[in-house]
């Protein structure tokens, strides 16, 4: 398939800037895989979808205050720094912008000299490695004070209260994107969900930038994934397995949690608790091989994202979707409405 073959017109208006309260009184477009047949509801109504027995898939990474504003040490020049991934200890892989201004060995101070780095090394795709000049833990409570949330660049609008872009349930950090699908869900929701006999997993894939990079291919088969970390616990391989074994499903919370959970039942034949990285492009074509349902928001034209829900809701479906989600107005992106398939 084509890369334009997932293009949609979007008018500039219907991309969220700010996340709608409570979280869970965003739209809901509930897709019939089978049949293409659409209903719209309002997101907490999905419990009405959901039986006992069943098990939600969530992705609890933490997303880090990732952007923060480094002052070069001989000549005072600002640089934007994004980090994406924490290679190991203290080194961390980052945008930089303009990235002109940091070559390998240049200095950098942040904070008012709260910490430094130096830039050792550059990738092949342009992002800067950097190593911190602190303790690897420390640098965690030193962002909390100088970094930002790292919003996508289709948001303009300064963000209130930090904690909205993150879901309830985020425990891990590391992410230098949330997993927006799980912004939906309040607490209150949750429990509710949980009193009904329907069982709660937490996987964790800590989100690069990567997942977001447009296509830059003609030939969809031919763009490749940065790799991204992920982690299935015991307790939630045994979870799935005893769903899939007494007849349930299981419906993943996002496209990170379907990709963490088919990179491992593709790489084992079934889900065990594993960890490790992973660069699985999901693309029309593709058998799953662990998931039955799936909650997710409206991606961007011609991204991966929309990809692999075409593969798991069928290209037509999708597309057809997203022209009614047009048509009936539906907010798109991080902070925009859901669409549950089933």
């Amino acid at each position: 398939m084509n890369t334009s073959d997932f293009f949609y017109e979007l008018p500039q208006e219907l991309i969220a800037q700010t996340p709608v309260e409570p979280r869970d009184s965003s739209r809901l477009m509930v897709l019939h895989k089978e049949d293409g047949r659409i209903e719209h509801r309002i997101f907490k109504d999905i419990i009405e979808y959901l039986n006992p027995g069943d098990c939600l898939i969530v992705n609890n990474t933490k997303v880090i205050p990732a952007r923060i504003y480094g002052v070069k040490k001989k000549t005072g020049a600002v640089v934007e720094f994004l980090l994406l991934k924490q290679k190991e200890n203290n080194i961390w892989e980052c945008l930089c912008k303009p990235g002109k201004r940091a070559k390998v060995g240049t200095e950098f101070v942040f904070g008012e000299g709260l910490t430094e780095c130096e830039v050792v090394d550059v990738t092949e795709d342009g992002n800067r490695i950097i190593q911190f000049k602190c303790d690897s833990k420390e640098i965690y409570t030193i962002l909390d004070r100088i970094g930002k949330m790292p919003l996508p660049p289709y948001i303009t609008e300064e963000l209130k209260n930090q904690d909205r872009y993150q879901t309830v349930y985020s425990k891990e950090l590391g992410s230098a994107a949330a997993p927006t699908a799980g912004l939906h869900f309040t607490e209150e929701l949750l429990e509710e969900i949980k009193a009904k006999g329907v069982n709660i997993g937490y996987v964790t894939l800590h989100v690069g930038l990567g997942t977001f990079r447009p296509v830059k291919v003609d030939d969809v088969t031919n763009h490749k994934m940065h790799s991204e970390f992920y982690q299935i616990p015991k307790e939630t391989s045994e979870l799935i397995n005893q769903t899939k074994k007494n007849g349930n499903r299981v419906i993943s919370v996002g496209t990170t949690s379907t990709r963490t959970l088919e990179s491992v039942a593709s790489k084992y034949g079934e889900i065990k608790e594993d960890e490790g990285d992973t660069e699985i492009f999901i693309y029309p074509g593709y058998e799953f091989k662990a998931i039955d349902a799936q909650i997710t928001n409206f991606h961007l034209p011609e991204s991966t994202l929309i990809m692999l829900v075409s593969a798991f809701a069928g290209y037509d479906n999708v597309m057809n979707a997203y022209k009614e989600a047009v048509n009936e107005k539906y907010r798109f992106f991080s902070f925009g409405d859901a669409m549950l398939i089933i």
